[in-house]
C-alpha cells in the first residue's frame, strides 16, 4: 500500500475555471491575478504549508479542456515534482470537465510518487456563499496532513476517486458523486515502461457514441471516417446494443479491420459491462468490441487517451484495456 506523507512544498497549478473567474461583458470568464487573491486569503493560516503558484497558459473555462491541454498539464506536474522538488500538486480546475481531467491525469501520471489533487468551485471566489475558499483551503490542509501518491479530487470536504467520480449536478455545493461500478479485473504487473509518466506521448482521437433506440450504422461509420483511433460505445444495461442490425455489426467489424479500438461501457450509473450475459452483447464481442467492465465514461476516455497516445501496438492496447492500471477496474 502507498504511504501518505505530509506535504511540505506544494505547487498550485491554476488552469482557470469558475474558482477564479470574474465578470465580463459576456458573463463570467477566466481571469489572471488569482495568486495574489489566494495569498491574501491564506495570510495568517498557520496550518498551510509553503506553496508556490503557476498560472497555466492559456487560462480556460473547463468547457474548453482538450487532450492536448492534458499533455501540457502533465508536463507542468512533472516539472513541479521532478524539476522543482515539490512533494504535492494542487490543480485548480473548472468543475464541468474536472472529473474528466482527474481521470485522465491519473493515467497520464502513472508511477508518480506524489499526490495530485484537483479542486475548484461552483461559485467564483469572493461572491456570496461561494465554496471556493473552503475547497481550496480544505485541499491544502488535506495535503498537509498527508495524501497517498496518485490523483484524487477534493470537493466539499471529501477525497474522491477519479475513476468513479462524475459531475451529476449543475447547482449546489455537491456536484460530484462516486458511482457504484464493479471491478474485479487483474492488475497489470509490472507496469509497462511505455506507460510510465516520464515517457512522452501524444493526444489521441477518441469518439464517444451513446446508443439510443434506432441507432444504426451511419453514425458509427461517420465516427470511423472522422479518423478516430478509439471509439467508446455507451451501451444499454450490461453491454447490449442493436446486434440484430447487420449493418451495425458490419461497421463494427470494419472498425476492427481498421485497427480502431471499440470499447463498450454501460449507460447505467451502477454496475458495468458483461458482454457475454446476453446474446445482444456477445454478438458485439464477436465483431471486436472490448468490454470496459465498470469503467465510467471519464475513466474509459482517459485510459484510451493513455494507451493510444503511448504508441503501443493495437494488440497490446486491446489487452491492457481489460486489465486494471490504477484502480479503474478494481
Amino acid at each position: 500500500m502507498a504511504t501518505a506523507h505530509p506535504a511540505r512544498n506544494i505547487m498550485v497549478l491554476y488552469t482557470g475555471g469558475t474558482i477564479g473567474m470574474q465578470a465580463s461583458a459576456n458573463g463570467l470568464a477566466p481571469a489572471s491575478g488569482f495568486e495574489q487573491r489566494m495569498r491574501e486569503q491564506l495570510s495568517g493560516l498557520a496550518d498551510i504549508p509553503p506553496w508556490r503558484f503557476r498560472e497555466m497558459q492559456p487560462l480556460i473555462d473547463s468547457a474548453n479542456m482538450t487532450p492536448q491541454y492534458w499533455q501540457h498539464l502533465r508536463e507542468a506536474v512533472i516539472e513541479a515534482v521532478d524539476g522543482q522538488g515539490c512533494d504535492a500538486v494542487l490543480i485548480l480546475h473548472g468543475t464541468d470537465t474536472l472529473a474528466y481531467s482527474a481521470a485522465a491525469m491519473s493515467f497520464q501520471l502513472l508511477g508518480l510518487q506524489a499526490p495530485v489533487l484537483f479542486t475548484g468551485s461552483m461559485l467564483p471566489a469572493g461572491v456570496v456563499d461561494s465554496d471556493a475558499w473552503e475547497n481550496l483551503v480544505g485541499a491544502l490542509r488535506a495535503l498537509a496532513q498527508g495524501v497517498v501518491p496518485g490523483v484524487q479530487l477534493y470537493f466539499h470536504g471529501e477525497l474522491l476517486e477519479p475513476h468513479r467520480t462524475a459531475k451529476v449536478r449543475s447547482f449546489g455545493r455537491h456536484p460530484f458523486v462516486t458511482l457504484k461500478r464493479f471491478g474485479g479485473a487483474a492488475k497489470v504487473q509490472p507496469l509497462p515502461d511505455a506507460l510510465d509518466y516520464r515517457q512522452s506521448r501524444q493526444a489521441a482521437t477518441v469518439a464517444v457514441l451513446p446508443l439510443v433506440p434506432g441507432f444504426g450504422a451511419p453514425l458509427l461509420r461517420a465516427a470511423l471516417d472522422s479518423g478516430a483511433q478509439g471509439l467508446i460505445l455507451e451501451c444499454f444495461g450490461s453491454g447490449t446494443g442493436p446486434a440484430d442490425n447487420a449493418d451495425f455489426r458490419e461497421a463494427l467489424a470494419q472498425a476492427q479491420a481498421q485497427q480502431v479500438v471499440v470499447l463498450a461501457i454501460t449507460q447505467c450509473h451502477e454496475g458495468g459491462v458483461e458482454l457475454d450475459v446476453y446474446e445482444a452483447g456477445s454478438r458485439l464481442r464477436r465483431v471486436g468490441v472490448i468490454s470496459g467492465g465498470g469503467m465510467t465514461r471519464e475513466a474509459a476516455f482517459g485510459k484510451l487517451q493513455l494507451l493510444l497516445g503511448a504508441g503501443l501496438p493495437i494488440a497490446e492496447v486491446r489487452r491492457l484495456i481489460e486489465l486494471d492500471l490504477c484502480g479503474e477496474l478494481r
